[in-house]
């Protein structure tokens, strides 16, 4: 099962809201939207990374915390005048606490047209099973024989 702490997610948003700032052009990404859901025995986490470097993209699992960063790197104000600058550039980071149900060495990630997609897997020991319950025959009572 995945844990988070809705708080400590809100918390990080407005700490990145009031220290953010924008200089000149660029501009700080604030956070990075994301989905989360169960589906059979697996989570699938989908994270919206738009614009960011493939190949900067980090997913990582340490202690039981699951960290995503990526960066988008800002483009060359080099023989620039600038008349609207509105996209941003900089660092994108989201960290998820996971419970112990986790099959951590399979999660598996992949980013198409600027979405991030992990799939994580409930370890073995997680997964819902039946458990079959076998009836015994009761033993039945032995007819004593008595020879005359």
């Amino acid at each position: 099962m995945l844990r988070f702490d809705p708080f400590s997610d809100v918390d990080a948003l407005a700490r990145g809201l009031m220290t953010g700032s924008v200089t000149g052009t660029q501009r700080t990404p604030k956070f990075m939207p994301m989905d989360l859901y169960k589906v059979d025995d697996h989570y699938m986490l989908v994270a919206d990374l738009p614009g960011a470097d493939p190949g900067s993209i980090d997913v990582s699992v340490d202690n039981g915390t699951l960290t995503l960063s990526a960066q988008r790197s800002a483009p060359s104000d080099e023989g620039v005048q600038w008349l609207s600058s509105e996209r941003f550039a900089g660092a994108y980071r989201r960290q998820l606490s996971l419970g112990d149900g986790i099959d951590t060495s399979r999660i598996s990630a992949d980013y198409d047209n600027g979405v991030l997609t992990l799939t994580i897997p409930l370890a073995e020991r997680a997964k819902p099973r039946k458990i079959t319950v076998e009836a015994k025959d009761r033993p039945q009572a032995i007819a004593a024989h008595h020879s005359d």
